[in-house]
């Protein structure tokens, strides 16, 4: 066990029924502190954006045509009323797979 931790284990030891609960808290934020550092930070969100289907046709090098035919290949892809509509975080997620 590491020398600095040794305190903390004799504190452990002679602490009160009373005030080993409020003990183990403490011990419980520094265990959470330190696998957060351990986590890599989340990536930044990006607001999600409904793109039409030219420009998602661009962003996939595939005609308009093709995308209104093959819509159902397509998760991210959404219908509101009758115009056809494409996620941006969707089609930038497919383009990453690819």
């Amino acid at each position: 066990m590491r020398s600095e931790l040794q305190p903390a284990l004799h504190l452990a030891e002679k602490l009160s029924l009373d005030e080993v609960a409020a003990f183990l808290g403490e011990l419980e934020q520094i265990r959470v502190t330190a696998l957060a550092r351990l986590s890599p930070p989340a990536p930044p969100s990006q607001p999600d954006e409904l793109l039409d289907v030219g420009a998602t046709a661009k962003r996939l090098g595939v005609s308009q045509d093709y995308l209104y035919r093959h819509q159902r290949k397509f998760p991210f892809a959404r219908r509101i009323g009758r115009k056809l509509l494409f996620s941006s975080v969707g089609l930038e997620k497919f383009l990453a797979r690819r």
